[in-house]
This record gives C-alpha cells, sequence and structure tokens, in this order.
C-alpha cells in the first residue's frame, strides 16, 4: 500500500482532491458564543470572519492520534507522512509531533511554513510522490521540496481582523493609521509578513498580480487563489494571471473557510503559486 498522506483543514483542499489522493484532513477548531466547531465536520455560520470574538484552535495530541492510527492502518504499514500549517501560527505542528512519538517513527511530520493552499499543495505534492510509489522519506523529501519552494501572497480590504488575530502584530505598526491602506502580504519563513502597502485595493491586486508573475519566473506552475467571500474578484484574478503566466499546468479556486477567514476577514483575496507539481487530479470534477 502507498504512504498516506494527512494535512490539516487549513489547506483548504477540496472533497474531490482528497478523495482521489487519499489525502485525510483533521478539523481545525472555531470557536464563539461558547461553542466549538470542527471545521470541514460541523455546521458553522456563515458570518464567522466579521463575527467579534471568534477564537480559533489547532488539532490536539488526541485527534491527529486517532487520524494518524488509522492513515497507517489504511498504509499497510508503509506510513504516513502528515503536512501541517506553520508551527508558528498554530500549534497543530507541535501537537502532531507529539502525537507521531507513539508511532516507532513510522509517521513523519511536516512543517509546511505556510498556511491555506500552500499547505494543500504541499499536501498534494507528497500525495503525487506517494502514488509514484515512493516510501515514506522520499514522500517526506517531497513535501519539504514542495513546501520550500511555494509563494504565498494575501491582499486584505480591512486591517481589524488581522489586527486582532495578532498574526501579523510585528508589522502592524508598518501599515499606518490610514484607513485606506491596502497591504499585500506574503508567507516568509512560517510568518505572515508585509510586502507592500498601497492606497487602493485595485493597484494592490495589480501588484500581487506581477509579484506572482514574477515568483513563476517563466515556468510551468500551479496557480491556486484563495478569497474570503469575494469569489468574482477571485475569478477574475484568475483570468488576469491566465493571460500573464507562460503555463498553468493546474488552477483551483477556494474559500479560505470560517477559521483563516476570521483571520483575514471578508474581501481578502490571495495568490498561491507553485512549481514540482504534476497537474492535479480531481479538480476537474469540481
Amino acid at each position: 500500500m502507498p504512504v498516506v498522506v494527512v494535512t490539516d483543514s487549513s489547506s483548504r483542499l477540496p472533497e474531490s482532491v482528497t478523495e482521489h489522493y487519499g489525502i485525510r484532513q483533521v478539523p481545525l477548531h472555531v470557536s464563539f458564543d461558547d461553542k466549538d466547531y470542527r471545521e470541514g465536520v460541523d455546521h458553522i455560520p456563515d458570518n464567522v470572519s466579521s463575527t467579534p470574538g471568534v477564537t480559533t484552535s489547532g488539532a490536539n495530541p488526541a485527534e491527529l492520534t486517532e487520524y494518524f492510527e488509522s492513515a497507517l492502518e489504511a498504509s499497510g504499514g508503509d506510513g504516513v507522512v502528515a503536512v501541517h500549517l506553520s508551527r508558528k501560527l498554530s500549534g497543530t505542528w507541535s501537537s502532531a509531533r507529539l502525537a507521531a512519538e507513539k508511532f516507532s517513527g513510522l509517521v513523519r511530520i511536516v512543517d509546511s511554513r505556510s498556511v491555506g493552499l500552500a499547505v494543500g499543495f504541499t499536501a498534494v505534492a507528497a500525495a503525487q510522490a506517494a502514488a509514484g510509489g515512493a516510501d515514506r522519506d522520499r514522500v517526506y523529501e517531497s513535501a519539504i521540496r514542495q513546501a520550500a519552494t511555494v509563494d504565498s501572497l494575501l491582499c486584505v480590504q480591512q486591517l481589524d481582523n488581522l489586527r486582532q488575530s495578532g498574526r501579523i502584530s510585528a508589522a502592524s505598526k508598518l501599515f499606518g493609521s490610514a484607513l485606506s491602506i491596502k497591504p499585500i502580504l506574503h508567507m516568509v519563513d512560517g510568518t505572515l509578513q508585509l510586502k507592500e502597502r498601497h492606497r487602493t485595493f485595485s493597484r494592490a491586486l495589480d501588484k500581487m498580480v506581477d509579484a506572482a508573475v514574477e515568483s513563476a519566473g517563466g515556468r510551468a506552475v500551479t496557480v491556486g487563489i484563495q478569497h474570503c467571500e469575494c469569489e468574482d474578484t477571485a475569478r477574475d484574478l484568475l483570468e488576469t494571471l491566465r493571460g500573464r503566466l507562460r503555463m498553468v499546468t493546474s488552477e483551483l479556486i477556494v474559500d479560505l473557510g470560517p477559521i483563516l477567514g476570521s483571520h483575514v476577514g471578508p474581501g481578502s483575496v490571495g495568490v498561491v503559486i507553485a512549481s514540482h507539481l504534476d497537474p492535479i487530479e480531481g479538480i476537474e470534477s469540481l
């Protein structure tokens, strides 16, 4: 049996893709009004991204142990590679490391150093290697290589969610006090950092496209567009990128979901550029 890949719900991979590759997604948690919801499992109200007092948390060791046990059994003993969101943004990676200690090296844990579809593409890279017959160590190496090369950019419409979440506190002083500031953010070594700031959202989108094209560097790439409650903007962004990129092997648009959306706020839209991926199976059924 092939190595089984596990990730978490921050990966935002559609069910059709996870089913094709046998990827298992551990739910993260969002809490408000004294209730805890599991992303991708429980019904979560649509307005979470604009609801005050929302908190989020990672998967705990008990949950991860349960998923690892099931995945290891499905692998027939060949092993598990688990790809999780950045350890600097969530405790999920640390919980996964703790849970993996129970499996005598049969479960290897990857810090994607990112979040969202960048995690998803890293998990897909691992799953494609596993489908090709790679052993546990080679699947792990494929994930590490993808995590080191994927590029993730994000434009946000408003700063309130970011400031309240604390995920970008180190860079918040660079935003300035003007409400019109529209930042472009990017992932750098596992943290969300300010790349550029602009006076209008349209200008920020234009510059994000330029940065994505530069990141692609004329290579064949996989393109992911992720958004929070602005699908039309996401589709327009993908159409623009199609006209600017030399070759796109796969393309995917996903909603950021309740957990990531609560951190970046409505109207946010981002681009993920990945190389080293074969065409992703399962997208055509969306």
